[in-house]
């Protein structure tokens, strides 16, 4: 509140307390209460795509709210000047109103009636007074009128302010998850967009630690796919990405060379029925894309050690780098195991 809107206060709420007989209590006004946004959900898990596209509406929608409340609190400051404006040109009849109440004394209207001498002396106290009252009345009327405008104001400002405030936030964290979302599964000109915003959760792997490391494992368990053995951790890992509905041709064990494969801890998820081939149309490439989305959302989950899709690697300490080997990745995901 404003110094000269709590400057007013104080004399009016004194006028007002004087001549509580005269002007009676003042109509209570409840604040209106905020609609609340009804929402719905899709059923079908869309494409990554669809839900930055959906966030970047949503942005500019709280953009141009936020905008429009700062619009609304410039207006709603005006409307407080002029209200403490029309309060000072009322200062003469505030002291009107004072200076009569201050000379009626403590004796009040009964008294100053009780008073008179004789008939005619008490029907002219009668009509006085309740001329004065009337213009007394009027004279607080408008005050109150003005205050109570300017205190409407001021409250409206509050509830802009906070409306900035929320919509920032609205902003700020659309586009931090934005920015998440498809940074996680490398960017919209790695992925062409075809990529589901959300992949299924999958259930945790064995040898976790309570401080959430991983237990080393051996090659204990027959390889589904081949006629070798690999980590239980393997096994679960590809159970899981089995039951999430990626059904097309996987080898996990090869003997020979330096890395997870012949270790039994890792798997290649070709993009085909059958062999290997690189992808070539939209099928192929969103489904390599959400075989690697899901490990990788999945990776602390399952006990992910790097993924490699699509001349790019992914480690969960660094995130997508560019990829060049012996196979540049484009036929099939690969998967290794902590």
């Amino acid at each position: 509140m404003t110094a000269p809107l709590r400057r007013w206060l104080i004399p009016v709420v004194a006028v007002i307390a004087a001549l509580t007989v005269l002007a009676g209590p003042l109509p209570a006004s409840a604040a209106p209460k905020p609609a609340v946004p009804s929402g719905h959900e899709d059923d079908d898990p869309p494409l990554l795509t669809d839900v930055v596209e959906t966030t970047n509406r949503n942005y500019t929608a709280a953009k141009a709210k936020l905008e429009k409340s700062k619009k609304r609190q410039v207006e709603l400051g005006l409307d407080v000047k002029r209200a403490e404006a029309e309060l000072n040109a009322l200062a003469p009849q505030v002291g009107q109103v004072a200076a009569q109440s201050y000379r009626t004394g403590r004796m009040g209207a009964v008294g100053m009636l009780l008073s008179s001498n004789d008939p005619d002396s008490f029907v002219e106290r009668v009509m006085g007074l309740d001329e004065l009252n009337m213009v007394n009345s009027q004279k607080l009327s408008r005050i109150n009128e003005v205050k109570h405008r300017a205190e409407l104001a001021k409250l409206a400002i509050d509830t802009e302010v906070r409306e900035q405030q929320k919509q920032a936030a609205i902003m700020a964290k659309q586009k931090r998850e934005a920015d998440k979302a498809l940074a996680l599964v490398g960017g919209k000109g790695f992925t062409g967009g075809l990529v589901s915003a959300t992949s299924p959760v999958a259930r945790m792997g064995p040898g976790r630690t309570a401080d959430g490391d991983w237990k080393p494992m051996s090659c204990s368990e027959p390889d589904p796919t081949t006629s070798g053995c690999i980590t239980p951790r393997t096994l679960h890992a590809y159970k899981e990405v089995k039951r999430a509905g990626f059904n097309r041709f996987v080898g996990c064990y090869r003997p020979g060379g330096p890395w997870e494969h012949p270790k039994g801890r890792a798997c290649d998820w070709s993009l085909q029925k059958s062999g290997f081939s690189p992808w070539h149309n939209d099928d192929t490439r969103m489904y390599g894309n959400n075989v690697a989305a899901f490990l990788i959302r999945n990776a602390d989950r399952l006990g992910i050690y790097y993924v490699i899709w699509n001349r790019q690697i992914w480690f969960p300490a660094t995130g997508w780098k560019s990829y060049s080997g012996p196979s540049n990745h484009t036929d099939h995901v690969h998967m290794s195991l902590l």
